[in-house]
Parts: structure tokens; C-alpha cells; sequence
């Protein structure tokens, strides 16, 4: 079989579209469709059930993608022991800055001694940036808060979000609840503005940086609030309590974002290790397995 085709096939398989695959792939849609064509004519069956709204494997399709994802797994592992990747595999993360101050601390010296060839490239933004970028191919593997359902990310855990002040702040001390935030687009933001609004409490947006540096600082200063997890709580700041009189902000979604058709013995691992040290941590709740 063409690893090629198959490579195609998982791709469309995980991303549950021809347009979506194309972008990781860096191919045009009809390209992709090309290859999916090629492949079918090859088995004799239709791998795919495609309607106006989705693209779904077929009884045959379900019954190939294990197949074909052991198959590219070989091929990969093939390559690297031939050392046709004598340059060390380049791995392009992203999350968010707080998020790899979190875990790339542990990470990445035990990574390296595993995978001293390796190379590895940190992209620090928002999630939303983040997730855009892989679904356009940038990126390999996103660690990020999910803002709206995706066909790609695998859900962690959750954290909860809780106001956070300077630790001799008191809420109750302004009139008009100043506020450091992220720009438009960030969750935490869109949580905060929503729960006050329910609350008809008043508030005027202060300071605004996509750097957790630029929010903190203000924060620590005494000059505003912000809303974090619990792990991202900067020095010198406090979580407000729930006796304080502002509103509850529930909680966010941790997802893995992992390029489909594509895995390797350092990719996995990466993955792996990256997992552990999330569903580990004390703030975050697993989510419950399935049956």
C-alpha cells in the first residue's frame, strides 16, 4: 500500500474533513479527495460517508485505520533507524506561556536525556491562536483552554478559574472593579466579563496585554484584578475567597491538540509526558474514564 494514501486516509479520518486534512497536509482539498479516490480504488471500498455537514468512516474505514496507523508507525521508525532523521525530529509545540512555566520545567530535562536529538520549537500565545495554527498546519502538538468544540482536541481535565488580587486587596475596596485582562478572544476574559454582567456589577477594563507579565504586573501592584487558575496565581497575589462577593467563574476544559497521520517514538513520547504531568496536577480534575 502507498503510505502516502494512507497517511491521507488518517489524516481525513481524524480531522473529519478533506478541507481541514488539506491544511495539515499542506495539499488542496481536491488533492487530498484525489488521494482518498486512489486509495478507495485500490481496496474496493468506500472509506468514507461523506454528506453536505460531515465525513464519516465507513464499516470498511473503521476496519482499516488501525491498520494504517501501525502501518505509518512502522514506516516512521523505519526511516529514523535507517537515519534518514540524522538531524533529530523537530517537534513544534504551543501553549500558553503560564502553561509552560507549568510543566516544560519538569519536562524537558528528561525529555532531553531521552531524546538528546530531538529538537524542539515552544510557541507561547493564546489558545485560540494556538488551535487556529494547527488546524493550519503549523504546529505538531498544542497543549491549550478550549473555547469551542474541536475534532482534534483530547480533553485533559479541568481547572477552575478564580479572581486573583494583590494580597493586600480587598474587592470590596472598589467601587468600580478594575481589571487586567487578556485581549478579545481569550476565555478567562469572555468568563470574567459574563459573570459580572450577570451580577449587574460594574467594572472598567484597565490594563490589557497578551503577556501574562503585562497582567501580572498591574495585579501585584495593587492597581487590579485578573482571573487565573489556581497554578498561574502570581507572587505576591492572592485567590479571592467565595465569602468576597464576586461572582463564581466555573471552570475551563485542558485539551491535547496532536497532528493527525503522523507519530513517531519521540512525538509520542513527548505526548505521553506531557499528559502525565497535567492530569497529575493537584488543580486539575481528570476527566471520569468511559466504559
Amino acid at each position: 500500500m502507498d503510505t502516502d494514501l494512507l497517511r491521507a486516509f488518517v489524516t481525513v479520518a481524524e480531522c473529519q474533513g478533506f478541507s481541514a486534512a488539506g491544511k495539515v497536509l499542506h495539499r488542496t482539498q481536491s488533492a487530498v479527495s484525489l488521494q482518498i479516490k486512489r486509495l478507495e480504488d485500490q481496496m474496493g471500498k468506500s472509506l468514507f460517508e461523506r454528506t453536505s455537514r460531515s465525513v464519516l468512516l465507513t464499516a470498511p474505514g473503521e476496519r482499516l485505520l488501525p491498520y494504517a496507523r501501525h502501518m505509518l508507525k512502522l514506516e516512521d521508525e523505519a526511516r529514523a533507524a535507517l537515519g534518514e532523521l540524522q538531524r533529530g525530529e523537530l517537534i513544534r509545540f504551543g501553549t500558553s506561556e503560564e502553561q509552560a512555566g507549568a510543566y516544560l520545567p519538569d519536562l524537558l530535562p528528561r525529555y532531553a536525556e531521552r531524546f538528546p536529538g530531538t529538537r524542539l520549537e515552544v510557541i507561547c500565545d493564546i489558545s485560540a491562536s494556538l488551535v487556529k495554527a494547527f488546524q493550519e498546519g503549523l504546529l505538531d502538538m498544542v497543549l491549550s483552554i478550549r473555547h469551542a468544540p474541536t475534532q482534534s482536541g483530547h480533553l485533559l481535565g479541568w481547572e477552575p478559574m478564580v479572581w486573583v488580587v494583590a494580597e493586600d486587596r480587598r474587592p470590596q475596596e472598589w467601587e468600580v472593579l478594575p481589571l487586567a485582562l487578556n485581549p478579545e478572544g481569550c476565555i478567562f476574559r469572555a468568563h470574567a466579563l459574563s459573570a459580572l454582567g450577570r451580577e449587574e456589577r460594574r467594572w472598567e477594563m484597565r490594563y490589557v496585554s497578551q503577556s501574562p507579565t503585562g497582567i501580572n504586573l498591574p495585579v501585584q501592584a495593587g492597581l487590579a484584578m485578573t482571573v487565573k487558575t489556581p497554578r498561574s496565581v502570581p507572587e505576591g497575589c492572592r485567590i479571592v475567597g467565595e465569602d468576597e462577593g464576586l461572582p463564581p467563574l466555573g471552570q475551563v476544559e485542558i485539551e491535547l491538540h496532536r497532528r493527525p497521520g503522523h507519530t513517531s517514538e519521540a512525538l509520542e513520547a513527548f505526548c505521553q509526558e506531557l499528559e502525565r504531568l497535567v492530569t497529575h496536577n493537584d488543580a486539575v480534575a481528570s476527566p471520569e474514564p468511559v466504559d
